[in-house]
């Protein structure tokens, strides 16, 4: 009975079955995957790894950096296409499984076996066009982020523009540095030596076309430089000029050792003059001095 309805369905399916054609002679390659394939190889995310590299006019921190992000994308990308691989030969085995299954109640070739796994996997090769396409808009924002001209222009940390400016005004008589003094920039600001010579053509441009601008702020990175050298010089002898407290003291009355005729007289009914406003430090070191004199002239 069961071989007597084999006959009876495969005689129907010769009268009624279309042509079957070989699946691998319908359809070249998606041209899509390839770009794709062809674009993840290149970057370094597919096939061997390469080690991505930014260029040569790229810092050895942008380097790593962009190297490390690179092989986080690469991981991703690895493992999202092995289950991708898995899930799809599991699928079509079983398929494949099933078909045999049911070729022997119902007549069904090996062509069309082979046709419906070929249909299963042009279903799935959608998926691997999303993975590999955000892959590879992923590395182009990666790329874009370090390679980008208008990130080319990002600004230096705070401490290496502070750097480069005292430099500049401090040589404002000849603000073009040689390329000992360049390398010498560029490892205190830990950039490379053709950024700080960008740099300093772009500051030579905005000073002259921005001169009061420039005037004033030359003037602040004067005085703050007046003003180190000063507090370098004051951190042995903090009152300048004067050898101790007892000098100090000296100021608080500079017309006590003079006898002028009337200054008693010239002061009176004033308010006494209270130098603790301008200097409490000094103020303190007398008092200090005056208490010190005190206890020596007691017996």
């Amino acid at each position: 009975m069961r071989q007597a309805l084999f006959d009876v369905l495969c005689e129907t399916k010769e009268k009624t079955v279309l042509s079957v054609r070989n699946p691998v002679d319908e359809a070249p390659e998606d041209p899509q995957l390839m770009r794709l394939d062809n674009m993840l190889v290149a970057e370094g995310v597919a096939g061997p790894d390469k080690g991505g590299s930014l260029g040569s006019d790229a810092s050895g921190g942008d380097q790593a950096d962009y190297r490390q992000k690179l092989h986080q994308i690469r991981v991703v990308y690895n493992e999202e296409l092995r289950k991708y691989e898995e899930a799809c030969n599991e699928f079509t085995q079983h398929v494949r499984s099933l078909l045999k299954d049911q070729s022997q109640l119902r007549p069904i070739a090996q062509k069309e076996i082979e046709r419906m796994v070929y249909i299963i996997q042009r279903k799935f090769s959608g998926i691997q066009v999303q993975l590999k396409q955000s892959t590879c808009e992923a590395v182009m924002i990666l790329r874009s982020r370090f390679l980008d001209a208008r990130r080319k222009r990002r600004n230096f940390s705070k401490q290496a523009t502070e750097v480069l400016n005292e430099y500049f005004y401090g040589h404002l008589s000849n603000p073009y540095p040689s390329e000992e003094a360049k390398e010498d920039l560029a490892r205190q600001c830990n950039i490379t030596v053709s950024q700080v010579s960008n740099w300093f053509g772009n500051k030579r441009i905005r000073y002259k076309k921005n001169m009061a601008k420039a005037q004033e702020e030359a003037s602040l990175y004067a005085a703050k430089k007046n003003a180190h050298v000063a507090l370098g010089g004051m951190a042995g002898n903090p009152y300048g000029m004067l050898p101790g407290a007892a000098a100090a003291a000296g100021l608080l009355n500079p017309y006590g050792p003079m006898n002028i005729p009337g200054q008693d007289a010239l002061h009176m009914g004033m308010p006494p003059f209270d130098l603790s406003v301008y200097n409490p430090q000094l103020m303190a070191a007398a008092q200090y001095q005056q208490q010190m004199d005190n206890t020596d002239a007691k017996p």
